[in-house]
């Protein structure tokens, strides 16, 4: 979540007049994360999030995110629909921009978890993965692994080289190795494909939601958990593996969707992918933000030392 869109009081009351959500009281622009701009909006009938999509986000995809986000609302998972306004409408227009008003949900983020927080989301994933069987819209995943070396070559590697000496030939070598070792058998289905600690929101050690579902796509499934474990299962520079936060979200997945062996055995090479990913568009996020943009931009960095461990840990997954 970020603020790219500026959206004044007067713009947001306005906006507000469509729904049945009572009148602004508050309105606070959400700072952390990347891709959208968020604002915490209080009304005289409670809370809200107010979204406008920006430039990674095709409002055509808007249709998937709300029929996946209603999907799993009727199967009893933790999520945040979209709301309707009195025509029925969940997309909107606002400052030229796709919008959406978005149910709040309870809980924070944290940013060390526990054994405990990572076991429930792990469950909670896995409890998603079940709803998901039966869900057949697809959405195809714009950051797969087919599309890594198109976004290299978009940071550049003199680019990448300020970020880190030698990065661009790390990344060409792990683009090769991908290459000849993804394992396009797997299961897929609809996944989250970016479930970080401040995605999930918890009370205790308790999951009360699972939020930011804008990069949900189609894709391997277990990819999803490997995502997750490259996300959780670290220190938050990369530099610290936590075997018992590993322990713990594998064991709760496994404890509410099954995981063959198959997808056991690929893990290792899934989060290769997984830590590659988020390396890559976090390089050129920090090449890219704009100045003046109300944005925490995020060391590309700690990807790339959580890279740096499963290449040379390859048994973390089935030891």
């Amino acid at each position: 979540m970020a603020v790219y869109t500026r959206v004044s009081a007067e713009e947001i009351g306005q906006f507000l007049g469509r729904f049945n959500v009572g009148t602004l009281v508050s309105a606070k622009g959400i700072a952390e994360g990347v891709e959208n701009s968020n604002y915490l909006l209080e009304t005289t009938q409670g809370k809200y999030i107010l979204t406008l999509y920006e430039k990674r986000v095709d409002p055509a995809d808007l249709p998937f995110f709300i029929a996946l986000l209603d999907h799993l609302a009727a199967h009893g998972c933790l999520v945040p629909p979209m709301i309707a306004d009195r025509e029925g409408q969940k997309i909107q227009k606002l400052c030229g921009r796709s919008a959406c008003l978005i149910m709040f949900l309870p809980g924070v983020s944290v940013s060390h978890p526990t054994e405990a927080q990572a076991r429930s989301t792990g469950q909670a994933l896995g409890d998603m993965h079940e709803a998901l069987a039966n869900f057949d819209r697809e959405r195809r995943n714009i950051l797969d692994h087919d599309g890594w070396r198109a976004l290299a070559d978009q940071c550049g590697t003199a680019e990448l080289g300020k970020i880190a000496p030698g990065l661009a030939q790390v990344i060409a070598g792990e683009l090769d190795h991908l290459d000849e070792h993804w394992p396009h058998e797997l299961p897929r289905s609809a996944i989250h494909a970016d479930l970080f600690p401040d995605n999930v929101l918890m009370l205790g050690d308790q999951v009360t939601g699972l939020i930011d579902f804008y990069f949900s796509c189609t894709d391997i499934r277990a990819y999803d958990l490997a995502v997750t474990h490259a996300a959780w299962c670290f220190s938050e520079d990369g530099t610290a593996f936590q075997a018992p936060i590993s322990r713990a979200l594998i064991g709760g997945y496994a404890s509410a969707f099954t995981l063959s062996n198959a997808e056991r055995g690929a893990l290792s090479v899934l989060a290769r992918g997984a830590a590659l990913r988020f390396l890559l568009t976090r390089a050129y996020d920090w090449i890219n933000t704009p100045a003046g943009a109300l944005v925490t931009r995020k060391d590309p960095q700690a990807f790339l030392h959580r890279l740096q461990y499963y290449q040379k840990n390859p048994d973390i997954f089935t030891s």
